[in-house]
């Protein structure tokens, strides 16, 4: 397998993003690929905040919310999914399958022992990570959930499927110029930050293949696990849940939260973060301390 590795140079100095690199790369079934995550906050903490980003983001995405839950006196795992950030990047577009980003998830949590769990997901990260706690409840305590959905085998949006469109004629996407049209108070250097993994084409076949494994056809990859997923948050979950949502997102936006609030039971009316894009985790100061005061953890 020809997997790449972007070099260190490529992180260094980034803005607002301190935080030391931890590597695994020896997950079972992922042997010989090095996996990165942020582990911040007291090893020992009572309570772990797993966050989980999506396409083409990566953990930078959370140096906003990191130090919130952190200074609470939290422990917080950011990892990088393969093909993005800081982690290994397999070069064969083939490799990027729903199975392939779901098992590694559940092999780094089960490999860190995460207990006491706060998932913390939006864009794959929740079409990925809702998908977990059905198959481990006793690891996870709560739910904060941004702008994601949990496809079910039909179209998710018009602005997805545009996306999606965009995606495909894009094989070397401006990830940079991405961000600052989806957000656009941020600063050029924060928009280069999350294009940093990616010195250039070669390194973006996850980037490419992304949009593509969402499961907008009844016979995709991961349908049966989105179809336990939503029995599981529909009549199975009993923790608290807190819903953000950035209201000028065109492809997760409010009415697609509307649905997934529907389908988390007891999920409270959404905090809507009006000048939140897509990645509303720009704004994602404020959503983590509404959050820990929503869940008494402050």
């Amino acid at each position: 397998m020809d997997v790449l590795r972007t070099d260190d140079s490529y992180f260094v100095g980034l803005p607002g993003y301190p935080f030391a690199p931890n590597y695994v790369e020896d997950l079972p079934g992922y042997e010989g690929m090095r996996v990165h995550y942020l582990d911040e906050g007291p090893s020992d903490a009572e309570v772990t905040f797993l966050c989980l980003h999506g396409q083409p983001a990566w953990s930078y995405l959370y140096r906003k919310m990191i130090p919130v839950f952190a200074s609470a006196g939290h422990r917080v795992i950011a990892p990088d999914l393969l093909g993005f950030g800081r982690s290994d990047k397999p070069a064969d577009e083939a490799i990027y399958t729903f199975d392939f980003h779901r098992g590694m998830l559940c092999a780094l949590l089960q490999a860190l022992d995460l207990q006491s769990v706060v998932l913390v997901c939006q864009d794959w990260g929740g079409i990925l990570g809702l998908t977990i706690p059905p198959a481990m409840p006793e690891r996870f305590t709560r739910l904060l959930v941004m702008n994601t959905t949990i496809p079910l085998g039909e179209p998710v949006s018009d602005g997805f499927d545009r996306w999606r469109a965009f995606n495909r004629s894009r094989p070397d996407l401006d990830i940079a110029g991405l961000f600052q049209r989806s957000q656009p108070d941020l600063s050029s250097d924060e928009a280069a930050a999350y294009a940093a993994p990616f010195p250039d084409a070669r390194y973006k076949a996850g980037v490419r293949r992304f949009p593509e494994l969402v499961m907008t056809d009844p016979g995709m990859p991961g349908i049966a696990e989105a179809k336990r997923a939503v029995q599981f948050w529909n009549t199975e979950w009993s923790g608290p849940t807190f819903m953000a949502v950035g209201m000028a997102d065109p492809v997760l936006g409010p009415d697609v939260m509307a649905r997934l609030r529907t389908q988390i039971r007891g999920c409270p009316a959404p905090l809507e973060v009006p000048d939140g894009g897509h990645f509303v985790q720009e704004k994602g100061d404020r959503i983590a301390r509404a959050a820990l005061s929503a869940f008494g953890l402050r």
